[in-house]
């Protein structure tokens, strides 16, 4: 992949996304997507579900592409290129764009060889203890691990498990990091740790965050995309994106009524 980024420019897009529709077989999972990722921002998807929020964010990093029946319609541009066109490596896409996902997932490995897996497997060349200690102090934990890096990366509580997971996403270097609900399986005081953490980790990244829990998408993001789902005779669920705003717009002032009655907890 090439990138034509403005590095300078805090305002660039990352993602354009245009007329996206998202098929598993004949079924309509995600229609009709038109939605800009600007840099350095964390964006919260939002909705009720099965209204297409992971199925969106799987689209950009092509994780769907591992799904058979996947078919995608539409464009979906990362920094200016078109990540469906057929030149384009998706095992690259994957470096580039990480992804956290919902239940925290260490290797059966040693904390150490946790964050060292990726790099090793992209050909890493530097100071491996380096990027270790860098990529565990940027996921605010490398105070709490430092002593025990040959143990067991399950050995850790569930939200250190998890920040380790985040940790091992930044090892690779990557420019984009997607979170599917990262914080569902944790604690409180584990989640308030990970919300902090994409305050900080915003600085370097772009981050795109799926989570059911409003007021964390009102803590933790600049914009706000909420989803809802239209229901077929046939009880086929499609899901369309509603509002896509200003976090303060989404929660205070949403144009949509149907934005207004799911973050007031009508529904969902």
């Amino acid at each position: 992949m090439t990138t034509n980024t403005r590095t300078g420019n805090q305002t660039d897009t990352v993602f354009r996304t245009e007329g996206l529709n998202v098929y598993y077989g004949n079924f309509l999972a995600v229609r009709d997507i038109w939605l800009d990722v600007p840099r350095n921002n964390v964006i919260a998807f939002i909705g009720p579900s099965g209204c297409g929020k992971s199925t969106l964010l799987r689209c950009y990093n092509r994780l769907n592409d591992l799904i058979e029946s996947f078919r995608a319609e539409g464009k979906v541009f990362y920094q200016g290129e078109d990540l469906y066109a057929p030149h384009i490596d998706p095992v690259e896409v994957r470096r580039r764009i990480g992804m956290v996902f919902q239940r925290p997932n260490p290797f059966p490995k040693s904390i150490y060889d946790n964050i060292a897996f990726g790099p090793r497997l992209n050909g890493f060349k530097g100071d491996m203890d380096e990027l270790v200690e860098r990529s565990l102090r940027q996921a605010a934990l490398w105070d709490e691990v430092k002593d025990k890096l040959r143990q067991s990366g399950l050995s850790l509580s569930g939200g250190q498990q998890q920040r380790l997971c985040i940790a091992r996403a930044i090892a690779v270097q990557p420019e984009v990091i997607l979170m599917d609900e990262p914080c569902s399986a944790l604690d409180p005081i584990s989640t308030l740790r990970v919300e902090d953490l994409l305050h900080e980790l915003k600085e370097q990244y772009t981050i795109l965050i799926v989570t059911h829990n409003m007021q964390q998408a009102s803590r933790v993001s600049d914009k706000t995309a909420f989803f809802n789902v239209q229901t077929s005779e046939k009880g086929n669920r499609t899901g369309y994106l509603v509002e896509y705003d200003r976090t303060e717009v989404i929660f205070q002032d949403p144009k949509q009524e149907a934005t207004k009655e799911y973050v007031s907890g009508k529904f969902g």
